[in-house]
């Protein structure tokens, strides 16, 4: 499996001869270019193009991380997996409207079967759990269009934060999702947990044949990679939430882990540094696949809703997301 690398501390990123190598005061450590697949970049790096041309010939993604530890962009070098046929019809399925609402209602169902999953191992959100139900039951059936769609998965969600309340220490108290900024730990620690599963799911898709731009539950703009927030929905109760409540609950992480600006909260340098080690252990965790027969990484499951969507856009396999039976 090829490795990620965080940079969390400040230093710079320079190629020397055939080797990249960053060097962080004093500290200058060799950099395993050819075992690498993406470099998420925390601290205050400098690199010049002689690197940044090094690190394409690898096709290595680098992600970078703005002061506060949230996503601010990426760098994806020339892709060499490529299909215009593949990307032909993957517009297609945005531009004819009923082929756009059932791959929106696929990430959103994925998403809400990953929430009842995560509150039935949670007696005290019993209520909340019910609640959601209801919501899905009652609204999926009168769905109609992307933003009646998506205004559903809003009041799910909704739903789903307060059950939070339940079962995680007072002082990650949530009265509502705040995102920009995050003005209390519970928020920020979900923000910093999106903006990881959001690049890391850029990483996989970059290395498959789809275009990241073009979407089916948020609408493509210019500036991001809305297919990566798409096929996030699925990941961020699966892997993100789960591993918050893992980290509280056990007080791995605790008030001590949040600095505070003006009206912004976000985890300090140890914080993020906990939260990316369970992150990556997360993602090296293996799962027996029950069709393929073989050991799948969660990260190796973001890959293949990337490939599920393929088959789906060549007509080889209608898309089902992934719902996990484990």
């Amino acid at each position: 499996m090829q490795k990620t690398l965080y940079i969390t501390s400040n230093g710079r990123l320079r190629r020397h001869e055939n080797t990249l190598y960053f060097e962080s005061g004093e500290e200058k450590r060799a950099v395993d270019i050819e075992n690498i697949e993406q470099i998420h970049i925390f601290g205050e790096v400098d690199l010049n193009t002689k690197a940044l041309n090094y690190i394409s010939q690898y096709g290595i993604i680098l992600h970078f991380y703005n002061y506060y530890g949230f996503y601010s962009g990426s760098f994806l070098p020339r892709k060499k997996n490529v299909s215009g046929e593949v990307v032909v019809r993957q517009a297609l399925h945005y531009l004819e409207r009923k082929k756009r609402l059932f791959l929106a209602y696929c990430f959103v169902e994925s998403a809400v079967y990953h929430m009842m999953r995560n509150l039935r191992e949670r007696k005290e959100a019993e209520s909340f759990l019910t609640a959601i139900e209801d919501e899905w039951e009652k609204g999926r059936f009168a769905i109609s269009s992307v933003a009646e769609l998506m205004g559903l998965e809003g009041r799910i969600r909704n739903i789903y934060y307060q059950s939070f309340n339940q079962f995680l220490p007072d002082d990650f108290a949530i009265e509502k999702r705040e995102k920009r900024p995050p003005t209390n730990p519970i928020n920020a620690l979900i923000s910093f947990g999106n903006s990881l599963i959001y690049s890391h799911t850029l990483s996989q898709i970059y290395q498959t044949q789809l275009d990241p731009t073009i979407s089916f539950l948020h609408e493509p703009s210019e500036k991001r990679f809305s297919l990566s927030l798409d096929i996030s929905e699925i990941f961020k109760p699966l892997i993100i939430d789960t591993l918050i409540f893992k980290l509280l609950n056990n007080h791995k992480i605790t008030l001590e882990h949040f600095d505070e600006d003006l009206n912004y909260c976000y985890l300090n340098q140890d914080g993020r540094k906990i939260f990316i080690k369970e992150l990556q252990t997360k993602l090296e965790t293996t799962v027996r696949h029950r069709q393929l027969n073989r050991n799948v990484s969660y990260k190796g499951f973001i890959k293949l809703e990337c490939y599920k969507l393929i088959k789906h856009f060549i007509s080889d396999q209608v898309y089902s997301p992934l719902k996990a039976w484990w």
